[in-house]
C-alpha cells in the first residue's frame, strides 16, 4: 500500500507536536513514524480498528509511556522524561474513573485541590464548570445517584476545570447507550467549541469521529493512513484501507485506460465499457491497477438494465427496507457485489432482476491498489 501524502500542517498555533514517534513493544511495534501536529482549539479524532495504535499514541502523549523513538511537544516544548501530572494535559478514559464516595462537586473540583488551589477559587471554578456542563443544582449529589449521560458529563468536567492546554479523550462515550451516545456527541462538540480548548480524541466509532471532529486521523498498523477534515476522508480516501474502513464503500478493481484530469477513465473486466471517475490521492497513469470508490449513496439503479454509459450490469440479490432508503445489493459477478440505497419506491423487486448501476463521474473517485491480489480483503 502506498504511504498517504504528508498531513496538512495547522495555520494556527500549534498546540502538539508528534514528530517521527515510534513505540516498540519488544518485536511488535504499536506505533511506526508517525508524525502530525493539532493546533490550538482543534478537535482531531484518531479513529482505527482495535490494535492500530491509537490509544498508544493517546498515552505517549499523555506521558504514562514513553516513546521508543521520536519527540512530543507541547506549545514548542519537548515533553520527554516530563511526568504525566507536570505535562499541561487532562484525561478523559471509558470507565470515567470518578470518585463514588465523593459529591458531583468534590469530584470535579479533585484536580484543583490536587493543584493547592485555594477553596473559594475552587468552588468558583466548579460553580462556572457545573453551569457550563448544564449540572447546576447537582454539585451536591453523590455519583450513583446521577445518569450515566450525567456521570460523562462530570469527568469531562473534572479534566477540563484545571484548564488543560490539551483535553485527551480514550473512548469516553463507549459505555453509554447508542441514543445517549449520539446526545453527548453533540453536547461534548458544543462544550469544545464554547471553552476553545484542544480535544485529542480516540475511537473505533466513524460516526463519531465524522460528527465530531475538525479533522479525523485514520490509523492502520501503527500508520496514519490520512489526516484530513472528516468530508475529505469520507469523499476523497487516500488509499484502499481508508475507502473500504470509512463508511460502507463500493470497491470495483480496474486499470486506468486514460487520464484527462480530473477524471480518469478505468477499464474494468466487470464493465463492458470503460468507467470514469475522478482522481482522489496520488497521480496514476495508464496501466495502474487502481480501485473505483463509490458510496452507496451515489450509486444509482436503473431498472430496465440497459444503461451502458458509466455503468456495471448485473442481477438484484438483495433489497432491504430501512425506512427512509433501500438497500439494493447487485452481484456483478462471482466475487463482487454492489450496494446502493434509493428511494423505497424506486428498488427493484428482489427477484434476481437484470439491472445497471451507474454513477455520475464526480461522485467517483480512483485510489491505487495494490497489483499482486486487487480482490484482497482491504480491512
Amino acid at each position: 500500500m502506498a504511504a498517504a501524502p504528508p498531513p496538512p500542517r495547522p495555520t494556527r498555533e500549534i498546540a502538539v507536536t508528534v514528530d517521527r514517534v515510534t513505540k516498540r513493544y519488544g518485536q511488535t511495534v504499536a506505533v511506526d513514524d508517525v508524525s502530525f501536529e493539532v493546533a490550538q482549539g482543534e478537535f482531531v479524532t484518531l479513529l482505527g480498528p482495535s490494535g492500530c495504535g491509537k490509544t498508544t499514541l493517546l498515552r505517549l502523549i499523555s506521558g504514562f509511556i514513553e516513546p521508543t523513538a521520536g519527540d512530543i511537544r507541547l506549545h514548542e516544548g519537548s515533553v520527554l522524561g516530563v511526568p504525566p501530572y507536570r505535562r499541561n494535559t487532562s484525561m478523559v478514559f471509558q470507565d470515567y474513573a470518578l470518585f463514588p464516595h465523593r459529591t458531583v462537586a468534590q469530584n470535579i473540583g479533585f484536580g484543583l485541590r490536587m493543584r493547592g488551589v485555594p477553596p473559594a477559587a475552587i468552588e468558583r471554578r466548579v460553580e462556572t464548570m457545573l453551569e457550563l456542563l448544564n449540572l447546576s443544582g447537582l454539585g451536591g449529589r453523590r455519583i450513583g445517584a446521577i445518569s450515566g449521560g450525567q456521570a460523562q458529563r462530570v469527568a469531562l468536567g473534572r479534566a477540563l476545570v484545571v484548564e488543560p492546554a490539551v483535553l485527551l479523550l480514550d473512548e469516553p462515550l463507549g459505555a453509554l447507550d447508542l441514543k445517549l451516545r449520539k446526545q453527548m456527541q453533540t453536547e461534548l462538540k458544543g462544550i469544545q467549541r464554547r471553552v476553545g480548548a484542544t480535544f485529542l480524541y480516540v475511537t473505533h466509532d466513524q460516526e463519531e469521529a465524522l460528527t465530531m471532529s475538525d479533522r479525523v486521523a485514520v490509523m492502520s498498523r501503527g500508520h496514519i493512513e490520512q489526516l484530513d477534515a472528516p468530508l475529505d476522508v469520507y469523499r476523497r480516501p487516500a488509499n484502499p484501507f481508508v475507502a473500504d474502513f470509512i463508511g460502507e464503500a463500493n470497491l470495483i478493481p480496474g486499470r486506468v485506460a486514460a487520464v484527462a484530469p480530473p477524471l480518469v477513465r478505468v477499464e474494468s473486466e466487470h464493465a463492458p465499457a470503460p468507467l470514469t471517475a475522478s482522481v482522489a490521492g496520488p497521480e496514476v497513469k495508464p496501466g495502474d491497477p487502481v480501485l473505483i470508490v463509490v458510496r452507496p449513496e451515489d450509486l444509482h439503479v436503473d431498472r430496465t438494465g440497459t444503461r451502458t454509459e458509466n455503468a456495471v450490469r448485473g442481477r438484484v440479490r438483495d433489497v432491504v427496507f430501512s425506512g427512509p432508503a433501500t438497500k439494493v445489493v447487485v452481484e456483478v459477478g462471482p466475487a463482487l457485489s454492489l450496494a446502493a440505497l434509493v428511494r423505497p419506491g424506486e428498488a427493484p423487486a428482489a427477484d434476481g432482476a437484470a439491472v445497471a448501476v451507474w454513477w455520475a463521474p464526480e461522485d467517483a473517485v480512483v485510489v491505487a491498489r495494490a497489483a499482486e491480489n486487487p480482490q484482497q480483503s482491504l480491512k
